[in-house]
């Protein structure tokens, strides 16, 4: 007969495939519903984690750590399809042009997060961690929105990119300088982690740069399986260089998406585009799961208030970046709403902060704020399609330009 540690493990299996099984059936649900009601999904996917997390209405034992591991991968996936959108000169273009609007973006959006736990006493390192938290909009979050509203394409996206490129450096930057400042380091652990974060990200940046081709050249587009494996395999393999070395996996995804371009590129859209939806919705299934609803209701007013003021700050970040880059009205309105969510990286932020012992209510009020980011983020995504279209300057009949002209001429 089989012992009971025999029989454990295909229990244990079984009751992962259960339960991933009606969790990706519940989301295809949802999808479905959302589809029907015209309104974006990620909200629902974040209202069932939190269904099916802690405090939830139903538990999740066994597949826990798989939607930890997959929320992981779907962040990289859904980076490097954005990625796979742009060449490597379209990025220099954009942070050539952009750089200005990271300055502002970091002073309107980081001071809001900053203020508040000054003004609640929490200290100036939770004052340093709110301030990531409130200044970086999610670039997963964004990615997902842009691919399912269709506007990858879009005029105002390169502009919206440009931001977004220039907030993941920063945290490239910031989470090293964060970490040292945790962990009670002096000023030669700050500089050694900000120097070696800064040196990794130059490196990536001109190997993605310059040397596209080269990358290109190791995977083929005429296996889709190869090139399906090959392009997974480096991405997930830089992503996790990067992350070994304190700087953002997202950052490395990417730029492999950078880096690979022409008929490879368009091939890797399409074979990495199911395998990105799937992914990508377990990382907002993982978000609500981490999130305990009983917490979220005492730090609501204060979730509240930066949502007023850090939604209004992103909307001028967008709007300026997208009429810096002369976009017509509407363009700019969208990249504006666009730039509302934050996400994986606010809550890897807090998460650092809450594992260090900083002030405890940090956590629970950045889940809160990051969810209704999302959410506000999602229902006005579309609002801007509703107002009209700019119209070109009429241009004077020909007779009125030719007497115009004469009698310019004969004063």
């Amino acid at each position: 007969m089989l012992s009971a540690a025999e029989h454990s493990p295909t229990s244990h299996a079984a009751v992962l495939l259960i339960e991933l099984g009606a969790v990706l059936f519940s989301l295809g649900v949802l999808g479905r519903v959302a589809r029907r009601l015209k309104i974006p999904v990620i909200p629902l996917y974040l209202l069932a984690g939190l269904c099916f997390g802690q405090g939830g209405f139903i538990s999740l034992t066994a597949s826990h750590d798989f939607f930890q591991t997959a929320s992981e991968i779907g962040v990289i996936l859904l980076l490097v399809m954005l990625g796979l959108e742009y060449s490597a000169d379209e990025l220099r273009s954009s942070l050539r042009t952009q750089y200005p609007i990271g300055a502002l973006d970091a002073a309107l959006n980081a001071l809001p997060g900053a203020g508040l736990a000054l003004i609640a006493g929490w200290g100036p390192i939770a004052a340093v961690t709110l301030a990531g938290v409130t200044w970086v909009s999610s670039s997963g979050v964004i990615a997902k929105m842009l691919g399912d509203s269709g506007r990858l394409g879009n005029r105002e996206t390169p502009a919206i990119l440009g931001v977004l490129v220039m907030e993941d450096l920063a945290m490239a930057l910031f989470l090293p300088l964060l970490t040292a400042l945790l962990a009670g380091g002096g000023a030669s652990k700050i500089v050694i982690a900000v120097s070696v974060a800064t040196v990794t990200v130059t490196i990536v940046l001109i190997l993605a740069t310059r040397y596209g081709d080269q990358v290109t050249k190791l995977v083929s587009a005429d296996d889709k399986e190869s090139l399906l494996l090959g392009v997974l395999g480096l991405t997930l393999l830089v992503a996790g260089i990067a992350d070994a070395l304190k700087v953002s996996a997202a950052v490395g995804a990417f730029l492999v998406g950078i880096a690979v371009s022409g008929t490879v590129a368009h091939t890797a859209i399409e074979v990495l585009g199911p395998l990105r939806d799937v992914f990508a919705a377990a990382f907002f299934v993982f978000f609500g799961l981490s999130t305990a609803p009983g917490t979220l209701l005492p730090v609501l007013p204060l979730a509240v208030a930066l949502l007023v003021v850090t939604s209004v700050t992103k909307l001028g970040t967008g709007y300026v970046a997208a009429r810096r880059a002369r976009i017509k009205r509407r363009g700019r309105w969208r990249a504006a709403v666009t730039l509302i969510p934050r996400g994986e990286f606010s809550v890897v932020i807090a998460t650092l902060a809450v594992g260090a012992g900083i002030e405890p209510k940090v956590g629970p009020l950045t889940a809160c704020y990051v969810l209704l980011t999302i959410i506000l983020g999602a229902a006005v995504n579309k609002l801007p399609d509703r107002l009209k279209a700019e119209r070109p300057p009429r241009r004077p009949p020909p007779e009125l330009l030719v007497g115009s002209h004469a009698t310019t001429q004969g004063n």
